[in-house]
């Protein structure tokens, strides 16, 4: 026993799995130290012939070594991602000509994700029809603005004048997963969706995110009202699977949006002189969003920035002066932005004394392990601010800017997609695709060819059925046909995005890749006018 204790600085009735992982995690050459050290024990154990209940305690430490270390070098092994957001009540105005300030578009400092929520976005009954057939001006502008940075609308979802829309970088498309959307209505009894609250929710890399973006009923009086539409909301909004089927039941959560919150008891002179002074904080403890906190539970779930922004609300259009109409409006933070990061579940009640054995070291050790499975994300704020450059509404802007600490779930795509051979509109071509991990496939699956810089799913030149034009398979690969007449005569930059339709969402993308011009197209003297509206896409 001495021996043993020589080796593990411990008496041999305590020896611990996390003490010895500790040792094994403290230097590069970890997993050599961790195996010479076990291999001194068993040495140690098989020379003092222990007792059978010794020897399941040393193989149970050593088990348990060896889930501990491996854990803590997962824990190191964590990834940040710069989320950049927006909330913007745009008082069904049409979009200015630029938006390189809202989505600082000129920082050095690039965001993985772009998450906007517009309301009263114009919807009268004709400009509605015409939206659901073609996209909104607003969704053209940000896409426009995004896919030649790489950006790809990964979802959106709108409920007459609420628009919520979220952009990824193309190269986390694939690890972003289960995207649903849904809305509630609350006005009008909650029967018209001038307010209310619209989301989507993913996994990204295999933690559940949810994005709700509200529109709260209006004035000072309804502070309790709105507090009741946003529990609504909550309670309404379903999703599958049921490990998350509600909004609160996600990792994070983000609240966001024209919330009408006003602040109250506050004259208007005292207001503004505060504002003209930049001593937001004697105007916070009379915000109404923050007043509410101190008594409705639900509420102080949520977490937001310092209110460091002037208020929001109401501007005379096309300019930073507050409202000077007859109506006088006082100024408030009704623009807010707001989120939840899911709180761990609490401990059991701790042993008796008496009660307590060796074994609590490896319960103390699972529980460790279950928490950092389940909980491995971390946010914090780095920015919260408005744009007061934006005139086109009576509200400003509100942004808010995001570092997302988590440890990836999986880091290798479902699927391996890539395009066989040289592609040209004069032969027909072949897509390879392999599955790299199991997922619901079906036969409504089905593969994209994209433009280099494409802007959202639907964006596609042409694509092919993954099982009706299937051509071969074995166990890794399958080959799937594509006519040479749904290939573009120009050529140009290419992508292939496989699409699965049970998930909702790409999980497989392709190099860039060339597609030929057309040497037939080329020795006719083909014009661009006389191509097809596909080529057309592909040129432009």
């Amino acid at each position: 026993m001495d021996e043993i204790r020589r080796v593990f600085g411990s008496p041999i009735g305590r020896v611990r799995s996390d003490s010895i992982a500790s040792s094994a995690t403290q230097s590069s050459g970890s997993r050599l130290l961790l195996r010479q050290r076990l291999a001194q024990l068993m040495t140690c154990v098989d020379d003092l012939d222990p007792s059978p209940q010794l020897q399941e305690q040393v193989v149970r430490s050593l088990d348990n070594a060896f889930l501990v270390c491996g854990k803590r070098a997962n824990r190191t092994k964590k990834d940040n991602f710069r989320l950049h957001m927006v909330t913007w009540n745009v008082a069904t105005a049409d979009p200015p000509d630029d938006i390189s300030s809202l989505l600082h578009l000129n920082s050095p400092k690039t965001p993985d994700l772009y998450v906007i929520g517009l309301q009263e976005v114009y919807a009268a009954p004709h400009r509605f029809i015409i939206d659901m057939a073609v996209e909104d001006s607003w969704s053209h502008l940000f896409m426009s603005s995004l896919a030649p940075r790489g950006y790809l609308k990964v979802s959106s979802v709108r409920m007459q004048g609420l628009l919520l829309l979220v952009f990824s970088k193309l190269a986390h498309v694939p690890f972003i997963r289960d995207i649903q959307d849904t809305y509630t209505r609350t006005g009008i009894f909650g029967y018209w969706g001038n307010k209310g609250g619209v989301s989507i929710r993913l996994s990204f890399y295999g933690h559940m995110l949810c994005f709700l973006n509200c529109h709260l009923a209006a004035h000072m009086q309804y502070a309790s009202q709105r507090v009741d539409e946003f529990e609504y909301i909550l309670d309404t909004q379903t999703f599958d699977p049921k490990e998350s089927s509600h909004i609160l039941d996600h990792k994070l959560v983000f609240w966001f949006g024209d919330l009408n919150f006003r602040i109250q008891d506050h004259g208007m002179h005292f207001l503004r002189n505060c504002i003209t002074s930049h001593k937001f904080n004697l105007l916070w403890s009379k915000d109404q969003l923050t007043m509410m906190k101190k008594k409705e539970a639900v509420l102080q779930e949520f977490d937001e920035g310092p209110l460091d922004f002037q208020p929001t609300y109401k501007f005379d259009r096309f300019s930073d002066r507050y409202d000077s109409s007859g109506k006088m409006r006082k100024p408030a933070w009704t623009d807010r932005i707001l989120w939840r990061v899911k709180p761990k579940e609490p401990p059991p009640e701790e042993e008796k004394d008496e009660d307590r054995d060796s074994g609590l070291d490896e319960k103390n050790t699972k529980q460790q392990q279950e928490e950092e499975e389940e909980f491995p994300l971390r946010l914090k704020q780095d920015s919260y601010t408005s744009n007061m450059e934006y005139g086109v509404s009576d509200h400003k802007p509100v942004i808010g800017i995001f570092t997302l600490e988590l440890r990836k779930m999986y880091e290798t795509p479902l699927v391996r997609v890539y395009a066989e051979g040289e592609w040209s509109a004069d032969f027909d071509a072949m897509v390879i695709y392999s599955p790299l991990q199991p997922f619901p496939s079906s036969a409504w699956d089905w593969i994209g060819l994209y433009k280099v810089g494409f802007r959202s799913v639907s964006d596609y030149i042409t694509y092919t059925w993954v099982k009706d034009d299937e051509v071969s398979f074995n166990d890794e690969l399958t080959q799937v046909y594509v006519s040479k007449d749904e290939i573009p005569v120009l050529g140009g930059e290419c992508v292939l995005c496989y699409y699965c339709s049970t998930l909702q969402c790409i999980v497989g993308i392709s190099s860039p890749f060339k597609v030929q011009e057309s040497k037939v197209a080329v020795e006719e003297g083909l014009a661009p006018e006389n191509i097809n509206g596909l080529d057309k896409a592909t040129a432009s």
